[in-house]
């Protein structure tokens, strides 16, 4: 799976990154990929799409965020092995298609 851009955000729990989730892809268009979640309550959420839509989408919660905001990523033309590890949790997670 070859992503053109990657967009991360970390929160702490999993209703703030449903919050996330719904805000993001209501600014722009993007998908959803998967999320993962670490001890500690910590939740990131891996997003795609074009690089305009996925930097829209992140900087609409960092500019206003529904939630606390741990860490925010964009990552464009991800490498293959960082598009593979986004598939892989999103496998693992039940969210691949």
């Amino acid at each position: 799976m070859k992503y053109q851009a990657i967009g991360l955000v970390e929160v702490l729990g999993s209703a703030n990154a449903i919050r996330v989730v719904d805000q993001m892809v209501k600014t722009s268009a993007v998908e959803f990929q998967t999320w993962h979640t670490r001890c500690g309550g910590h939740a990131t959420v891996f997003l795609a799409g074009d690089v305009s839509a996925v930097s829209a989408a992140v900087d609409s919660v960092r500019e206003n965020p529904p939630c606390d905001i741990v860490a925010t990523a964009v990552i464009s033309g991800p490498s293959e092995e960082t598009s593979n590890v986004v598939y892989g949790f999103a496998v693992s997670n039940g969210f691949a298609k």
